[in-house]
């Protein structure tokens, strides 16, 4: 008599926040072939496939949206706003491992987002998602790759395997320290190039910055534990390129009006998304000043944002910096 052959368990993720970036990030998830719940703040009505955040998406069958947390899962992705990961923290119950997909510093502590959910969660396996990636074409399907950190190579690896698909390329890294500071940093960088380019400074100007920005992202990585290689890698390099030129980068695109002239007050009282890097630029200026760590780029960006120089000052405040070696 023939036997029935064993069933193969479908994984469970968890996706937490119904932003752009949580539905593009459950979509992958479920074309990975696992199972996965979508968490979102607001209820949604029963079958309703296409949420506000993302209009132009239409949810996989795999995915069922919910407004309880779920409780347990094979593997937790965090994907709320960096300012609201301390809130959420405490709420996340159950014993899967969290991996953070925010990017930032936390605006009073500039901490991490492994730092704010190792202090809730200090049993739990952390790791971070961090990469070149806008929410609509990873929701689509459209080819992109990331890089998923943790300090255990072999776990990282087998977060990589579980949402790894033909569209979504991951690489996994035992240096989340590195992936979380370029995550952070490349937002600032991005409003600063945005500025550039908003004031008719040129692609010139943006490249220069965008260069030497990788060099400040690296002096902070390294004095913090990071490797170089990670800043040269897919969630440094690449993720500043594509926030620094793609016109669909929040904080470029924030930047670009603030350069034309546009009061930062009024940007952000016309969107419904998040640019990070607003709330990052003074907790990383801090950081590099805590740690004696120059960062003349970040530290213009955050003077300029906060109101404490005008354009024509952050200009000479950055090009009239002594001459030195490369």
């Amino acid at each position: 008599m023939m036997q029935d052959k064993p069933r193969i368990a479908v994984p469970h993720i968890a996706v937490i926040g119904a932003g752009a970036w949580g539905i593009a990030l459950a979509c992958a998830a479920s074309r990975s072939g696992a199972r996965v719940t979508l968490w979102s703040r607001s209820p949604v009505p029963e079958g309703n496939r296409i949420l506000p955040r993302l209009p132009g998406v239409v949810l996989p069958e795999g995915v069922s949206v919910t407004s309880s947390l779920p409780v347990q899962a094979d593997l937790t992705l965090v994907a709320v706003p960096m300012q609201t990961l301390r809130e959420m923290a405490p709420k996340l119950r159950g014993t899967s491992p969290l991996v953070a997909c925010c990017k930032g510093l936390e605006r009073d502590t500039g901490k991490l987002p492994l730092d704010i959910l190792g202090e809730f969660h200090p049993d739990r396996p952390l790791a971070v998602l961090s990469g070149p990636n806008f929410a609509i074409e990873v929701a689509q399907g459209a080819p992109a790759a990331a890089t998923i950190a943790a300090t255990s190579l072999d776990q990282a690896r087998s977060h990589v395997g579980l949402l790894s698909s033909p569209s979504f390329r991951l690489y996994a890294s035992d240096d989340p320290t590195g992936v979380q500071i370029a995550g952070a940093a490349k937002n600032v960088i991005a409003i600063g190039a945005g500025i550039a380019m908003g004031a008719g400074y040129g692609e010139n100007a943006r490249a220069a910055l965008i260069t030497r920005a990788i060099v400040e992202i690296g002096r902070l990585s390294d004095a913090l534990g990071g490797r170089a290689a990670t800043i040269a890698g897919l969630s440094g390099v690449g993720d500043l390129i594509l926030t620094c030129t793609g016109v669909g980068s929040r904080n470029y695109s924030l930047g670009y009006a603030l350069g034309g002239g546009a009061k930062l007050a009024d940007i952000l009282a016309a969107r419904n998304t998040v640019a990070e890097g607003v709330a990052t630029a003074p907790a990383l200026a801090e950081s590099a000043r805590r740690l004696a760590i120059s960062m003349p780029i970040t530290e213009t960006v955050a003077a300029f944002l906060a109101g404490s120089l005008d354009l024509d000052e952050a200009h000479r405040q950055i090009l009239h910096r002594p001459t030195t070696t490369e």
